[in-house]
């Protein structure tokens, strides 16, 4: 087993002897970088906000925002982060910090230096538009082109947001001779093989998709784990330990996404902000969901396959998976220890509560949308806040009109029953009838009946029927028109 290190604030640190369930929040707290906080442990709130090298497309390096208080430590040997710390000290402060004292952004500063890493990552985007090119404020985009939604996982509860936004609104653009800056054009660190074994406890991070099946198939109760979006809040608010961990998000075999005229195939361990901005709208319905998807700091890290894998009936991108007729491609080790695929139909993949037709020793290779895709779609999540926060209905809808008629009608569903599921029955009320506000009333009534919705603390069964019953209703007043004549199939991914 060779020595585990990470690069903090440009330091080598050593990784040794520390428990394999070790959050990067406590670990940093430990050696003594108190700046980052912990305030819900659940990768809600932001105030542990470190940055993380990642590649970018050009070869170079992006500093992403990641939530410290989710990442276990292991899965960043070899890494490189910086901290609150890292980016200035008292006598030399950092442009982001200048800006939010220069704005009272900051009172008890407990969440500010989560903040301030937010507000980092966003002011060296490669792709921010300069203050001189920026066209102009809009209600989630300053004149210097900073997107506000970079700080939609970061929470204040004491200064208010103006003057963060403000601060966010001040910032020009960083100087040539910014170290963080010239950072930039040299290459993020490459993922490295770990394997460790602390207190009876081990984790490791495989070199290939081939060793991790082979692991998987002598170890079938291994705990594997891509961005630990769901793993780390077990971890921190349950107590719930793994005795072995199988780290998979920095796999090359899972991280390919490619675009044929038959199908988009997206890797299960690529987070969800790089197929957002990697797909652009050529996907429209992901597209609409992804922005609703927790926050930005969540989808640094999160995947389709851990969202799939966890087998929640809450889970925001399976309705819509399910609308676009989604297949799975499930990777297993062969007698050669060759790799064995199977394709199955997501539809067929929720078995029960948390349950699915993955079989020990399987893993989530890759998502596949078939092509052509419907031209009319939508994303309803209905939840408390407009961001961050977990569904309580979410709705999809993939559907094709044809000369007024409704030909083709695929429904996902999620928060309504023990799994996520297809609406058959209202998909079958609406093909072959016309595209009227007739046959969506009807319609309506089939939806909102499907399921078996429960009564918890986001919302009562009643509601979330109600809230079926209205989605057709919701989806038939943004298209109107008889006949949808455009196309979806001209739209390519952006380089």
């Amino acid at each position: 087993m060779s020595e585990s290190a990470l690069t903090v604030n440009g330091e080598p640190r050593s990784l040794d002897d520390v428990a394999t369930h070790t959050t990067a929040l406590d670990w940093l707290r430990g050696r003594g970088l108190s700046g980052s906080k912990e305030g819900c442990a659940e990768g809600e709130c932001g105030a542990c906000a470190m940055l993380l090298a990642t590649p970018s497309a050009d070869g170079g390096t992006t500093w992403t925002p990641v939530n410290a208080c989710l990442v276990p430590v292991y899965a960043l040997d070899g890494q490189e982060i910086v901290t609150a710390e890292g980016l200035g000290d008292r006598d030399h402060l950092h442009p982001v910090q200048e800006k939010l004292a220069e704005a009272g952004g900051s009172q008890c500063g407990y969440c500010t230096p989560g903040f301030v890493c937010s507000m980092a990552g966003e002011y060296y985007r490669a792709d921010r538009p300069s203050t001189q090119e920026s066209t102009g404020t809009c209600a989630e985009h300053g004149p210097n082109g900073f997107d506000l939604h970079a700080l939609s996982g970061n929470l204040c509860r004491c200064t208010g947001y103006r003057p963060i936004r403000d601060a966010a609104y001040a910032l020009g653009s960083p100087e040539d001779d910014d170290p963080l800056r010239q950072r930039l054009a040299q290459p993020a660190p490459s993922a490295v093989a770990t394997d460790v074994e602390v207190g009876g406890s081990r984790f490791v991070r495989p070199a290939s998709l081939e060793d991790t099946l082979r692991i998987l198939r002598d170890e079938p109760d291994a705990l594997l784990v891509a961005g630990s979006t769901d793993w780390g809040v077990e971890v921190n608010l349950r107590g719930r330990r793994a005795p072995f961990v199988v780290a998979i998000e920095q796999l090359d075999e899972l991280r390919d996404l490619t675009v044929t005229d038959e199908a988009i195939e997206i890797g299960a361990a690529l987070s969800l902000s790089e197929v957002e901005k990697r797909l652009g709208d050529t996907v429209p319905l992901l597209a609409e969901l992804l922005p609703q998807f927790a926050s930005r700091l969540i989808r640094n890290r999160a995947t389709f396959g851990g969202n799939l894998g966890t087998g929640s009936p809450i889970g925001d991108t399976p309705p819509a998976l399910l609308a676009l007729g989604a297949r799975l491609v499930l990777a297993s080790a062969g007698p050669d220890d060759g790799i064995v695929e199977r394709e199955v139909e997501l539809s067929d993949y929720f078995t029960g509560y948390r349950q699915t037709i993955r079989q020990p020793g399987e893993l989530i290779r890759s998502v596949r949308i078939p092509r052509p895709l419907a031209r009319v779609t939508a994303f309803h999540k209905i939840a408390k806040r407009r961001f961050d926060d977990i569904s309580s209905v979410a709705v999809a809808f993939a559907l094709d009109i044809d000369g007024g008629v409704v030909t083709a009608a695929k429904i996902g569903l999620g928060g309504v029953a023990a799994t996520p599921l297809r609406a058959l029955a209202t998909e079958a009320a609406l093909v072959g009838r016309p595209w009227s506000i007739e046959t969506i009333r009807a319609a309506s009534e089939v939806l909102g009946a499907e399921g078996t919705p429960m009564s918890d603390h986001r919302a009562s069964a009643e509601y979330r029927a109600l809230m079926l019953n209205t989605a057709l209703l919701k989806l038939y007043s943004r298209n109107p028109a008889p006949d949808m004549d455009s196309s979806i199939e001209s739209k390519e991914v952006p380089a």
